[in-house]
């Protein structure tokens, strides 16, 4: 026959269960906010791969814009424009004379002469999502001595 606990004990044990039920409340709520992150996170990885595949067409558009001067051409470069804006792409602001910065560019491309380590031109204009991760890298030409 189990012993009687006394009320030392019972208040012991009820204790324990108190820091058991707490912990694992505070784990749940860490795995609640850890699934809401990787949510978020793989919409974003969702978001960029169909954003990589859009980007290819407004470079054509871009290409075909220089080329045709056409108005619908413009105001179909501009309303894409918009677009990614409202869903947080913009253009990765980067010109030659830059610093060749590996985070932001992909070097296609070593132009003898200028400035060591400056980028010599941008071959293909790079992406990121406004709050900070990058789409696709701009393709740039690097000076090198």
């Amino acid at each position: 026959m189990p012993k009687k606990k006394t009320t030392k004990t019972k208040k012991k044990d009820l204790g324990d269960i108190e820091k058991q039920l707490a912990r694992a409340l505070a784990d749940y709520d860490n795995l609640r906010k850890r699934v809401e992150r990787e949510k978020a996170d793989l919409g974003k990885l969702i978001g960029a791969r169909f954003a990589v595949k859009m980007l290819i067409i407004f470079d054509m558009l871009e290409e075909a814009q220089k080329h045709l001067k056409d108005s619908g051409v413009a105001l179909t470069l501009e309303e894409f424009g918009k677009i990614l804006k409202e869903e947080g792409i913009e253009r990765i602001k980067i010109e030659s004379g830059d610093e060749f910065d590996a985070e932001l560019c992909e070097a296609v491309a070593v132009v003898k002469g200028g400035k060591s380590g400056k980028i010599a031109d941008v071959v293909l204009t790079g992406w990121q999502f406004s709050d900070g991760p990058v789409i696709r890298p701009a393709k740039v030409k690097v000076n090198k001595k």
